[in-house]
């Protein structure tokens, strides 16, 4: 058996948000709109950016196995995995950790944290 290259296989992005069934048509159509350049790979866990340590392992695969040099990091209203914590305050210092310490584990990393309400819009952190 050949075993192949995953090097030899590149995107643009990876774009990590939360499980949830009611973001999926936003992000479809942010995603079309946004990711233009080469393909993306996705990574959806309840609470998106919520376990810091699943973030930083499926970033890592996919900045060695596909070369990305873009990540997103999305988290949303009325959030299930948040509960009550659940505030915009709470996602936006979620997102900024999960930001610096991308950003300091992957120096040319580009990272982009964002905040989707549930009405589609896209908030930048």
């Amino acid at each position: 058996m050949v075993k192949k290259d995953h090097r030899s296989y590149t995107c643009q992005a990876i774009v990590v948000s939360c499980m949830d069934f009611r973001l999926r048509k936003h992000l479809i159509d942010w995603a079309s709109k946004i990711l233009t350049k080469g393909g993306y790979d996705r990574v959806a866990v309840a609470g998106g950016v919520k376990n810091f340590g699943l973030l930083v392992d499926q970033v890592a695969l996919s900045v060695k196995l596909h070369n990305v040099n873009e990540a997103y990091l999305i988290n949303h209203e009325d959030c299930g995995a948040y509960g009550e914590e659940g505030t915009f305050e709470k996602h936006k210092e979620d997102l900024l950790l999960a930001k610096d310490i991308l950003t300091q584990k992957f120096p040319k990393l580009k990272v982009v944290p964002l905040y989707l309400k549930l009405n589609g819009e896209f908030v930048k952190v």
